[in-house]
């Protein structure tokens, strides 16, 4: 069995779905066997390579187009064929929600969630007039559905009628070194990143579907009673205008800390000196912030929204992001009662042990030999 996966996603700058495709590309290798292989393809018209190891792989890339080129090609030709610049396979796997022409071979598309469906007015418009228009012909086209959490599954067949049969939740990974790092390494961080203070976490893109107005809201009422910063870490998005706003209007402006986009390897340390980290999303189809939280050892207040009451199980105090006071509230009760954040602490090493890397690379893996194999 010849397998190719496209890696595109996982040149440069990452999010969730370069971080997905860049660990799982770093897990398949190991489980080919007798007869099988795995290549690795994007697109390198800059010649700027790969940053991060793929063993047991072969890597090939395309230097003689941009990507970007192609992917309007494909979005509004349907050409050139993606095998005719990776070679021929016997399967592909796209795992960024878009499957490109093929000569031959089959196909298996990753669809992260369909948030930009169920909550249209949080996407970013292009992106999500780019989904709307592509999303059909993929799921008419691909052989096998994989996406990351039973929730999503569940999202997929109801929104896009896709037969239950050809969908397959795999459920992602939390990469080793998200763990607690020793105190100096969290204090460097801390004084690297200017916070003196305590603060109150919370991780992701800047835009609408995150509910970080909430997390103001939230704030505000808490800040008399608490001596330090919320803390937001993440790139600003689409329509993050209003969010900015509403941050310059608060009476705690200056006690609210922007970030940016913080980079992988430094996140231990951040989530580690936090007190609590806070997730007030209205939807996600898996949600790895909190959960990476919670593997460096930091309790969890959340939403539920999508999948988070799946994945964060019990692990995570779960709150609807809809009143302020009780978010407060529990806030305050947690920071007061150390047996409590003993527990939750406890509970959330273990709830995100669960979730391992090569699992998700072997539970995909037994994804490609069936799709081969029928």
């Amino acid at each position: 069995m010849k397998i190719c996966l496209d890696i595109q996603s996982a040149v440069g700058r990452q999010a969730g779905v370069g971080r997905y495709t860049q660990s799982l590309a770093g897990q398949l290798g190991g489980l080919a066997g007798a007869g099988d292989s795995l290549t690795c393809f994007y697109f390198d018209f800059r010649r700027r390579g790969i940053s991060f190891p793929i063993p047991q792989t072969r890597i090939r890339s395309c230097r003689l187009l941009p990507g970007a080129l192609v992917q309007k090609a494909w979005t509004h030709l349907n050409a050139p064929p993606f095998d005719s610049f990776s070679g021929a396979h016997d399967l592909f796997h796209f795992p960024n929600f878009f499957l490109p022409p093929l000569r031959k071979g089959r196909a298996v598309v990753t669809i992260h969630d369909v948030s930009f469906l169920r909550f249209p007015d949080f996407a970013e418009d292009r992106n999500r007039r780019y989904l709307e228009g592509t999303i059909p012909h993929t799921v008419a086209h691909a052989d096998a559905i994989l996406t990351v959490s039973q929730f999503s599954a569940d999202e997929i067949v109801a929104l896009l009628g896709v037969p239950r049969a050809r969908v397959h939740a795999v459920p992602l990974g939390i990469t080793p070194h998200m763990r607690p790092p020793p105190p100096e390494t969290v204090d460097r961080a801390r004084r690297n990143l200017g916070l003196t203070r305590p603060y109150l976490l919370t991780v992701g893109t800047l835009e609408p579907r995150k509910n970080i107005p909430f997390l103001v809201d939230v704030f505000e009422q808490l800040a008399p009673h608490y001596p330090g910063d919320l803390v937001l870490a993440g790139a600003p998005g689409w329509k993050v205008g209003p969010l900015l706003d509403r941050i310059r209007r608060s009476p705690v402006a200056n006690r609210i800390r922007r970030l940016d986009f913080v980079p992988d390897g430094d996140l231990p340390a951040l989530y580690a000196g936090a007190d609590l980290f806070l997730f007030a999303s209205h939807y996600e189809g898996f949600g790895f912030p909190p959960l990476e939280a919670m593997a460096c050892g930091v309790p969890v207040i959340s939403s539920p929204g999508g999948s988070l009451r799946e994945v964060l199980g019990e692990a995570a105090i779960l709150l609807e992001p809809s009143d302020a006071e009780t978010w407060c509230a529990r806030i305050r009760e947690t920071l007061a009662d150390e047996a409590k954040r003993t527990a939750l602490i406890t509970a959330g090493f273990a709830q995100a042990a669960r979730y391992t890397w090569p699992e998700t690379a072997r539970r995909t893996w037994d994804v490609y030999r069936k799709v081969a194999t029928s």
